[in-house]
């Protein structure tokens, strides 16, 4: 009877241990899951950029320094999700992601600042229509953050609680890094006026 019910303890801790293995493993691939949805939203914008600026250059010859900023903040940025995007669980890559976004951001709030300075470019078809597409890839890159970031919470969750917490160590199922905003200035979208 004694052995029933050892071999009972251990088909039951088996089955446990199998189950929270596979929910970590769901909840880990939801997040990076959710990852792809931004590098796709986020290769959207640096895409969107260049053009931008191009059209820009011919309405703005002597901001050459600003213009050229702008790209080197998106030539960083593309890299660092390049980088995080072949693996979105290394906190080290993620956190090179949100420094490189950061610089971008503030390169296109200086772009912004200066397109509001000509008026003739408000009126272009071209870059109306590049703006337009570049504020509506931006609502898409929040929406798709927001997914991530809860993906990211409810994994971070489920491998710290316990007793899932003992499995996830044994299996090395490390921390997922949030994509946070690092300077509260920049906790505000780029705004697009015309």
């Amino acid at each position: 009877m004694s052995f029933w019910i050892g071999i009972g303890t251990l088909i039951i801790v088996a089955l446990f241990i199998i189950n929270t293995y596979n929910t970590l493993v769901r909840r880990r691939n939801a997040f990076k899951n959710a990852f792809a949805q931004i590098d796709v939203q986020l290769k959207r914008r640096y895409d969107l950029i260049p053009n931008l600026v191009e059209t820009a250059k011919k309405f703005m010859a002597h901001e050459r320094e600003t213009l050229e900023g702008v790209i080197r903040a998106r030539n960083q940025a593309y890299e660092a999700t390049q980088k995080a995007s072949q693996n979105p669980s290394d906190a080290e890559a993620i956190k090179g992601l949100n420094q490189a976004e950061s610089l971008l951001g503030a390169s296109m709030k200086q772009f912004m600042a200066l397109f509001e300075n000509y008026p003739t470019i408000k009126s272009d078809q071209t870059m109306s229509q590049l703006m337009e597409e570049l504020t509506s890839t931006e609502n898409k890159i929040a929406f798709a953050r927001q997914a991530f970031n809860d993906s990211v919470m409810t994994y971070n969750n489920a491998r710290e609680q316990f007793p899932s917490n003992l499995i996830a160590n044994f299996f090395n199922f490390k921390e997922a890094q949030l994509l946070e905003i690092e300077k509260p200035e920049e906790r505000q979208a780029v705004k697009v006026q015309f």
